[in-house]
């Protein structure tokens, strides 16, 4: 089909709309996406520090490694977002790591 022929996806509304946070550009839900490997790194870090089977320094390394990856995930909704929504998560959770960073 040539761009001719394609139909328009729906509409999409305002930013009142539910609609407009969650769908994307092609009119399709998007509110996650897999594999995401920033977001896996920081699980896997996550889940190690939890289980107590670092040493101290291991369990710091997990934790920045974490950390990096979660902010590498923040930046990268915010610039690539499928929605809105996917956009402003990324913000929210930024905002917290980098406050953590600083203090």
């Amino acid at each position: 089909m040539s761009d001719e022929e394609q139909p328009d996806p729906p509409a999409r509304g305002g930013p009142g709309s539910l609609r407009w946070w969650m769908t994307d550009r092609h009119g399709d839900v998007v509110l996650g996406q897999f594999p995401n490997p920033a977001l896996a790194v920081w699980l896997v870090a996550t889940v190690l520090r939890w289980t107590g089977v670092l040493d101290d320094e291991s369990a710091d390394t997990a934790r920045d490694i974490g950390t990096g990856a979660l902010l590498v995930w923040a930046l990268d909704e915010i610039v690539r977002g499928a929605t809105p929504f996917r956009r402003l998560l990324g913000a929210v959770v930024l905002v917290p790591v980098v406050v953590g960073l600083v203090i």
